[in-house]
């Protein structure tokens, strides 16, 4: 059998697509810009056609393209695979490279801690067998399926992660993937824009269950006020279902738990036996994350004791919580700040996770201009929350870990109705923008600070990273 991922007639096989050539693709790319040469090109059309981009990604090394019609500035003896739709051919490649692997499919859908929980599952199972997974937050209408199509045939686990902006988008991507086990992290306030309330949301997420293959394994947050629905969706679909979280009735429960500004500490029971779990970064949230892989571990037969083990070496990807020492003077180690890097998305829930965090960090005192290190939050909008978005922020005003946050620099229309409501002592700085918030960073931060970063990708948080990035002397 070919070593290859794809090949020519395997892939026309799939698809039922016109073939021109005989090619191996050792990939999968949708992006002409971060192609590897051997990738088999996907001429998506989405914000720009595919198609004109074909010929870039042969310059770049595409071992073929699938193309709906022959692209302008492609050669005649180009190799392509010409299918009526491409969307839809890229659905057949993850239908297919699905249907050709005996792996343990993982799916991870809840409104935070999706990427985090893949992310625990690929550490805690690495040693346990070949795991596949995007490096992405791939979780998408076409990121699911672009992730399956880059299955390889030996793979054991396989980690699929699941996202939805309205009802109806989680069932087909799990039919598509066919999970054996099902992870639910949580249910929040989260895109509450296209949905009427919390339950509707959690019936959204509960779309997951759809897909399971038979004798599948449903995981489920119990602490949650939807925990009852989501267990009773997930028996309807023939699951079993396993719960974590701190409830007195968790399969996998948290008994104690400790954490500071590197490690979270958890003492907790399997089923009733104790366990030991420890993750190299700080927050509760972390831990909850933890007790829901360490039960998919279970749930696909692989060692629970080593894969607590194995979880020491997670940390905490770019955007989503990643820690960062910004030295500020090349000659003197000590003058220093510590970014939490939390940038990537927001909602109520994540936001009061993020909160803390902070709160438990440790500045450093005696080493800056003003002499005292502090702990700083600097936010921007928490988007897709509804109509009723300025209350949900000014309710962060209310969480008690405030009271441990010595600064909050806020950027955003929706960030206005949190300002006002917080304490005349914690208000920073207020801007229109992540632009007005980024220019002014080198002005509100301090050696021996801690400040860290959150807002919803489109409210473009990540900007005001990259302004402290570039705080750094040694970068």
């Amino acid at each position: 059998m070919s070593g290859a991922l794809w090949t020519a007639t395997e892939a026309a096989a799939a698809t039922g697509g016109q073939l021109r050539g005989d090619w191996q693709a050792s990939g999968v790319s949708i992006d002409s810009r971060d192609l590897r040469p051997g990738d088999l090109f996907v001429a998506l059309t989405d914000a720009r056609d595919g198609h004109d981009f074909v010929a870039a990604a042969f310059q770049a090394g595409a071992a073929a393209a699938v193309v709906s019609r022959v692209p302008p500035g492609v050669d005649e003896d180009a190799p392509l695979l010409i299918v009526d739709d491409v969307y839809e051919a890229l659905l057949d490649l993850g239908r297919a490279a699905r249907a050709r692997t005996d792996a343990q499919v993982i799916a991870v859908t809840g409104s935070v801690g999706k990427t985090t929980t893949k992310e625990m599952l690929r550490s805690a199972l690495a040693r346990q067998g070949r795991v596949h997974a995007a490096y992405m937050s791939l979780n998408n209408h076409w990121g699911v399926p672009l992730t399956l199509a880059r299955m390889p045939r030996a793979t054991d686990f396989a980690l699929v992660e699941i996202g939805m902006n309205h009802a109806g988008e989680i069932a087909p991507l799990s039919r598509l993937a066919r999970p054996h086990v099902a992870v639910i992290t949580n249910v929040a306030q989260a895109h509450m824009a296209a949905f009427d309330g919390i339950r509707d949301i959690a019936r959204a997420k509960a779309e997951i269950f759809q897909g399971m293959t038979p004798g599948s394994t449903a995981i489920v947050n119990r602490d949650i006020e939807t925990f009852g629905l989501l267990d009773g969706i997930a028996r309807a679909a023939g699951c079993s279902v396993v719960t974590f979280g701190r409830d007195m009735g968790a399969d996998f429960r948290v008994i104690e738990l400790s954490h500071n500004r590197n490690v979270t500490s958890m003492r907790a029971q399997m089923h009733g036996t104790p366990l030991m779990v420890r993750i190299n970064a700080p927050g509760p949230h972390l831990a909850l994350n933890a007790l829901a892989v360490l039960a998919a571990v279970e749930a696909v037969g692989a060692d629970v004791a080593l894969a607590a083990l194995d979880l020491r070496g997670w940390s905490p990807p770019e955007g989503r919580g990643a820690r960062h020492m910004i030295a500020l003077d090349p000659t003197a180690d000590e003058l220093c700040l510590e970014l939490i890097d939390d940038a990537y998305n927001a909602n109520p829930a994540s936001m009061a996770a993020a909160f803390d965090v902070l709160a438990a960090s440790t500045p450093c005192d005696g080493i800056g201009r003003i002499a005292r290190g502090r702990r700083i939050a600097m936010l921007t909008d928490m988007l897709e929350l509804g109509e009723n978005a300025a209350d949900m922020h000014r309710a962060l005003a209310a969480l008690p870990a405030v009271e441990n946050i010595d600064r909050f620099h806020l950027a955003g229309p929706l960030m206005r109705a949190f300002f006002e409501a917080l304490p005349f002592d914690k208000r920073g700085e207020w801007h229109e923008s992540a632009e007005g918030l980024a220019a002014r960073v080198h002005h509100l931060l301090d050696a021996g600070d801690v400040v860290m970063v959150k807002g919803s990708k489109g409210s473009c948080a990540s900007l005001v990273v990259r302004a402290i990035m570039k705080l750094d002397r040694t970068a």
